[in-house]
């Protein structure tokens, strides 16, 4: 069984609950790690974020970021600069662990993932000294090769690896498993990602991709071997927590007493 303390649960899974709410509910089923996001942090306040976290003994496990790398034009890519440096500042202010980063799909008119591909290798060689700074990870998502056109043109581990062997120090590697659990080099490259691992996700991959559509599954209704890629994650090194990111159209609409007190328990029964 894995440590229970070493459990997170994302905000995104608990949506019905605003994000104070959410730290107290976790906190008060003894989970001691929370995923954020921007637009519910910026809610609440930075400053006002972090004081929540700290009265309720939370961790920021993650702050979670998409589109980070998708303009094109010199006055765009100046702006996405400027807010990406935002974040940076964020997550140092809310002691997040990483920096989660989804590179982004591919703007319009513009065809195959090549360029895509390399504007974020160049972001992110760009925003990497922010982060070394500041003392904040970059983690890299790779996310499923079905969301490549508009959600990241970063669909495995072995591209992420490859970016954090060329850039250096300050990146990391966020291993979802819903969107890496099908890659037949899985195993490997988590090993090669030994010491480069800055979360791990938690959900499950539904059998259908009717039911895939609405969104994931809560851990142990679908196919993912996620007792097994959590045990590699471990023999490589991977002592941080790890963190349910629910991302469902059904578990949405539920109590989210309920959804975390469920989160609990599989996270016992099946990770």
């Amino acid at each position: 069984m894995p440590d229970p303390a070493r459990l997170s649960i994302n905000h995104v899974t608990t949506k019905r609950w605003t994000l104070p709410d959410a730290i107290a509910g976790y906190a008060r089923n003894g989970v001691r790690g929370i995923g954020l996001w921007p637009a519910s942090v910026l809610a609440y306040g930075v400053a006002d974020t972090r004081r929540a976290l700290d009265a309720h003994g939370l961790v920021a496990t993650s702050y979670c970021c998409g589109g980070m790398f998708v303009a094109t034009g010199k006055a765009e890519r100046a702006k996405q600069r400027e807010r990406n440096r935002a974040l940076l500042e964020q997550a140092a202010e809310l002691g997040a662990k990483s920096l989660v980063c989804v590179s982004g799909g591919l703007p319009a008119g513009e065809k195959g993932l090549q360029a895509a591909r390399q504007r974020t290798a160049d972001e992110l060689a760009e925003l990497l000294p922010f982060a070394r700074s500041g003392g904040v990870t970059i983690g890299i998502e790779p996310i499923h090769p079905m969301k490549a056109a508009d959600v990241s043109s970063l669909s495995t581990l072995s591209e992420a690896n490859a970016l954090c062997d060329a850039l250096g120090d300050g990146l990391g590697i966020i291993v979802d498993v819903y969107h890496v659990w099908w890659d037949p080099d899985l195993g490997h490259e988590i090993q090669r990602a030994r010491g480069r691992i800055a979360g791990f996700h938690l959900c499950d991959w539904l059998p259908t991709m009717e039911e895939n559509i609405g969104g994931r599954g809560m851990m142990g209704d679908g196919v993912i071997d996620i007792a097994g890629i959590r045990a590699a994650a471990d023999r490589a090194g991977f002592d941080g927590f790890y963190e349910v990111e629910l991302v469902s159209t059904v578990w949405e609409q539920r109590d989210p007493v309920e959804v975390v007190k469920i989160c609990v328990d599989r996270y016992r029964t099946h990770c």
